[in-house]
């Protein structure tokens, strides 16, 4: 099972977004700048975010990452988009934060089931 390190992982992801000026986007196609997985854990006031919120956080970069790169492949079906450069990067971009998601996964219960092996 190969291993991930976060911080090469963020700045692929964040390689991927630069896509050059809005003017050459794809209508109805959005790039924001704060996509990707971030690895801080604090809030534009200061406290720090919980483990669950981190994570809600992520899931949901994910998912709107897998709804843009559908929204760009059915984009490029429909004929809207021809650079398909652009749809190969989301899709990518996509794959390497599955990936990343499916790792913290795995590390996740790997942590429970050493918990429920612990004896009381």
């Amino acid at each position: 099972m190969p291993s991930f390190d976060l911080t090469s992982i963020g700045s692929t992801l964040a390689s991927t977004r630069r896509l050059g000026p809005a003017a050459e986007r794809p209508e109805g196609v959005s790039f924001s700048s704060n996509s990707g997985l971030k690895g801080k854990s604090t809030v534009k006031n200061g406290s720090t975010m919980s483990f669950k919120d981190m994570l809600a956080q992520a899931l949901d970069t994910v998912n709107n990452l897998q709804l843009n790169a559908d929204l760009m492949a059915q984009k490029v079906a429909t004929g809207e988009i021809t650079d398909i450069h652009q749809v190969l990067m989301a899709v990518e971009e996509v794959n390497l934060g599955l990936q990343l998601t499916m790792q913290i996964r795995n590390k996740i219960i790997e942590a429970y089931q050493e918990i429920m092996r612990m004896q009381v």
